[in-house]
């Protein structure tokens, strides 16, 4: 009896060592996990996430943000150096109109009043306006822009007698002064006749507000009153740094025609002098085609009192939209294409008139549509007769069709057709097809179109980036963004002081600029995924991870808050 209870004592006192044991090795095993789960807790937190963060964080260059908005708050000031010569005999008069007229400048037009110098004087004694206004060329060429008017007495025989102001091809204007302006008149009175008739010739061949609302056209919103007035400028295209000029011959019946046009001669002729005259504005590419079997969408009516086939003004819009299919496209060029259509009619509806809304007969035979270009239906019936053999051989008057195409051109490219005021006299534009002070008018236009493209283009592009935060902003583009503020800038500032070459070419890098940087490739939003979508992704990857190292940090937080409660019970 004794020796068993011994046993079981002894058995006992093994279990209690034995429990012991377990306990003293449990408890660094339990701390080691601890220290485990900190340990990684803390490489996640102090290096894995800022790893995770800078690894997958979205690139944005830094933009000029401040400066693209300062530009919606700039107000574009232009200035036209503008200068009066009087030459009147050496009159005394001259010298206080001169400084009487020095305190009282237009507040667009820096203006200039001098008389004239004995070489100018001599220019102004040629036979005709047209060889005074070449004289006064040779003697200075004006910059782009500016404008010198020559005010001369009655008795000078550049004028006829119902002519009082002769505006030139260059930038130079004659304003013919009577001499009922000069005698019994008192200077105010004198002044008084001088500045309308010096403001109408600004307004003729200088910038006006008309062309600074037409430049803005699509971005500003008319009143009634104005639509009429700006009606023209809906033809033309818009700015842009090329377009591509395509000319076309129809020839919907080879077997009745055989046709020749000498389209590269004529274009050396009639239109590449314009083209390079407006090679500042633009860069023309040109090419030809000539089309068989090509019909117009509209079949034509017979007049019987014409004994002719009509187009009559309702039915001209249907005409393009065929046509237009067999013309093709260049898919590697972005750049507008003019199209001018030779039309020769088959022999079946020939010939061929197109009649306007009033059903009056179009003098020209053509007619152009808005931003597309222009078509002109050439008659041949004048080459059959009773023993006409087919096919016609047919050699075009291109003289004829050029002189439609260059004033369809003109339209197109912008250039307003201006009716003079009463008493004005223009002279023809000349081989080049357009005057120095039409192609001033059309720079002014441009240039502020380009600014006002360029801003708005920048300052879409700004507020794009703001909204959509996952975008990249590659240093390429923030390149691009601050060329184009920088552009702009520049082009405002030429402007304002009336330098119109340098203010188009800074609009011109202005809205190249900025439209590289708006359509690159790698702003496209849908390279990026929203939030949603990447948490799709991020939580299959992190959350196997992240949830073992959690249960851990809560039951260490729960085990030291358990000894806390254990320590305090133990006091108390």
């Amino acid at each position: 009896m004794i020796d068993t209870d011994a046993n079981v004592l002894l058995n006992l006192s093994s279990v209690k060592i034995f429990q012991t044991t377990i306990l003293c090795v449990c408890l660094p095993e339990r701390r080691r996990g601890q220290l485990a789960a900190l340990s990684i807790a803390a490489v996640v937190i102090i290096v894995g996430v800022p790893l995770w963060w800078r690894t997958t964080e979205t690139y944005r260059a830094w933009l000029p943000v401040s400066q693209i908005k300062d530009l919606a708050k700039l107000q574009l000031h232009l200035s036209a150096d503008v200068e009066v010569v009087f030459a009147l005999d050496g009159d005394l008069l001259v010298q206080f109109i001169i400084l009487r007229l020095q305190n009282m400048k237009p507040a667009r037009y820096e203006t200039k009043y001098r008389t004239a110098t004995i070489m100018e004087e001599d220019a102004l004694k040629k036979p005709t306006a047209a060889e005074a206004d070449l004289s006064l060329h040779m003697l200075s060429e004006s910059p782009c822009g500016s404008l010198v008017v020559y005010v001369i007495p009655e008795s000078s025989s550049l004028l006829p007698e119902d002519v009082n102001v002769y505006i030139g091809q260059r930038r130079t204007a004659l304003v013919r002064i009577s001499a009922q302006m000069r005698v019994g008149k008192t200077l105010e009175q004198l002044l008084a006749q001088l500045e309308p008739r010096i403001k109408q010739v600004l307004q003729v061949m200088s910038f006006s507000h008309t062309d600074i609302t037409v430049a803005l056209s699509d971005r500003v919103r008319f009143r009634p009153g104005n639509k009429e007035s700006i009606a023209d400028s809906m033809r033309a295209f818009k700015s842009s740094p090329g377009y591509e000029i395509t000319f076309s011959l129809l020839n919907p019946d080879p077997k009745s025609h055989q046709l020749h046009w000498d389209i590269e001669g004529a274009v050396q002729t009639y239109i590449q002098p314009l083209l390079t005259k407006l090679s500042p504005l633009a860069n023309f590419s040109i090419d030809s085609q000539t089309l068989y079997y090509t019909m117009l969408g509209v079949t034509p009516r017979f007049d019987s009192s014409l004994e002719a086939y009509t187009l009559n003004a309702d039915s001209l819009a249907h005409v393009i939209n065929p046509v237009e299919a067999r013309l093709g496209s260049n898919a590697a060029s972005s750049n507008p294409v003019l199209n001018f259509l030779l039309y020769v009619p088959d022999i079946r509806h020939s010939p061929l008139y197109i009649h306007d809304h009033r059903k009056q007969e179009v003098p020209s035979n053509a007619f152009h549509s808005p931003r597309w270009g222009g078509i002109m239906v050439y008659n041949v019936n004048g080459f059959y007769g009773s023993e006409t053999e087919f096919p016609v051989h047919v050699n075009i008057n291109m003289a004829k069709v050029m002189g439609v195409f260059l004033a369809q051109l003109r339209l197109l490219l912008g250039v307003q057709s201006l009716s003079p005021p009463p008493g004005f006299l223009v002279a023809p534009c000349g081989s080049t097809g357009l005057a120095d002070w039409e192609l001033d008018r059309l720079m002014w236009s441009r240039s502020v179109e380009n600014i006002a493209t360029a801003t708005t283009t920048i300052t879409s592009l700004a507020q794009l980036l703001d909204q959509i935060g996952n975008i990249v902003i590659n240093d390429n583009i923030a390149q691009q963004v601050s060329s184009a503020v920088t552009s702009l800038q520049l082009a405002m500032a030429e402007l304002e002081v009336g330098n119109l070459g340098f203010a188009l070419q800074y609009s011109k890098e202005a809205i190249l600029a900025s439209e590289k940087a708006f359509f690159d490739p790698s702003l496209l939003h849908l390279l990026y995924f929203p939030d949603d979508q990447k948490f799709a992704i991020y939580i299959p990857l992190f959350l196997p991870m992240c949830v073992p190292i959690l249960l851990s940090m809560l039951k260490i937080v729960s085990e030291v808050r358990q000894r806390r409660r254990e320590k305090q019970a133990k006091k108390e």
